[in-house]
């Protein structure tokens, strides 16, 4: 009998595990709380080599090298716009694959979208998990509309403040790190062809990252407020004050800040659950296990490799327990941790004004790392 999975969360963690494991011959039903998918949500996303390796796993890398912006460089440039070094960006992923490709998020998710529904997996959308049961065969799942459904086994990817997580008894809850981050979707620069980055002036991280011949996204890094005291519709208003004064992009950057609806203002928070990451046959993958600051670019990457690891150990042991799940967590805290650990340190240093902080050093040595296979 063919066993059957249960994904909650739709999501790049969450979708990438379900085009796997229905690649494998599973059957499995993806559950997502947000009944539009998630399809407009967020601005851009940089994606490493190591993402790469695994979306070309799910069998998407051509269309996500065709919609994003590929690139092997970054530039540092100063206040003024000044560029102070262009450094080449490792191809952690392999030699085939770029170092770095900036796309728009919702190109992502929407490509991933489409592969979920190409796999044959059942959808259903604005629906939650609201109790699990257990035994030694299986997990039976209630859910938001009053139905039932048991399952083989149950994957939360329902990202930072996970319910699965919650309901599975995990202590761990996201920490905020004291920073916050803007950001917001842009025409293309003239003339940027990779990330350029901007330490000091107004704020700790100036940044913008292509998406496409036409896109890219703008961010820029400050020290966390009051989120009650910041008006939504003010939020292009603010975005435009912190960037005043730096140069570079930014002056056509600053042209295209009119529209608060399409800026987003999220805290930075840190998230590692230190034990094991399942309760019986309920298992956690991506944010919903760890999450950390983008000051790597590393999160969906780290949520990608999950869902590769998960989806190889499930497929490949006839047994479904504590020993495959218990290998899982095994194979990725380490990995995990030290991405955690290194984008949390690098915010710490600029929250410190550490200014002799060994920043090259640390993403150097990560990146090393994480050239290795998952």
């Amino acid at each position: 009998m063919t066993r059957t999975v249960l994904v909650l969360g739709g999501g790049t963690a969450g979708n990438a595990l379900t085009v796997l494991l229905r690649r494998a011959g599973l059957a499995v039903d993806l559950v997502e709380a947000r009944p539009d998918w998630n399809a407009t949500a967020g601005s851009g996303i940089t994606l490493q080599g190591n993402a790469l390796r695994v979306l070309r796993e799910v069998g998407v890398i051509e269309e996500v090298l065709g919609d994003g912006f590929p690139f092997d460089e970054l530039g540092i440039l100063a206040p003024t716009g000044a560029v102070l070094t262009v450094q080449p960006t490792a191809r952690i992923g392999g030699d085939d694959l770029p170092g770095t490709l900036g796309m728009q998020r919702p190109r992502l998710q929407q490509i991933l979208i489409d592969a979920v529904r190409a796999s044959g997996a059942s959808v259903r959308l604005g629906l939650t998990a609201t109790t699990i049961d257990q035994d030694g065969d299986g997990v039976d799942v209630g859910f938001s509309d009053g139905t039932t459904g048991r399952y083989d086994l149950v994957a939360g990817a329902d990202g930072l403040n996970s319910a699965t997580r919650a309901l599975m008894g995990i202590e761990e809850r996201p920490v905020p790190t004291g920073m916050a981050i803007w950001r917001a979707p842009v025409p293309r620069p003239t003339g940027l062809e990779h990330t350029q980055m901007i330490y000091g002036g107004h704020c700790f991280i100036a940044g913008c990252c292509p998406t496409g011949p036409d896109t890219a996204y703008a961010y820029l890094v400050e020290r966390n407020r009051d989120r009650d005291t910041i008006d939504p519709s003010a939020h292009a208003e603010e975005m435009l004050r912190l960037a005043q004064g730096y140069g570079g992009p930014w002056q056509e950057i600053q042209a295209a800040l009119t529209d608060s609806a399409v800026v987003n203002y999220t805290w930075f928070d840190r998230l590692l659950v230190d034990g094991p990451w399942h309760r019986g046959r309920v298992v956690l993958v991506g944010d919903a296990a760890h999450a950390c600051p983008p000051t790597l670019a590393q999160g969906a990457a780290m949520s990608l490799e999950d869902a590769l690891v998960l989806a190889e150990l499930l497929s490949t042991t006839d047994t479904w327990g504590d020993a495959v799940l218990t290998e899982y967590r095994d194979r990725r805290y380490p990995r995990v941790r030290a991405v955690v650990d290194a984008s949390v340190q690098i915010g710490q240093w600029l929250l410190d004004g550490v200014r002799d902080a060994d920043v090259p050093g640390l993403m150097g040595r990560t990146m090393a790392m994480l050239a290795g296979r998952p």
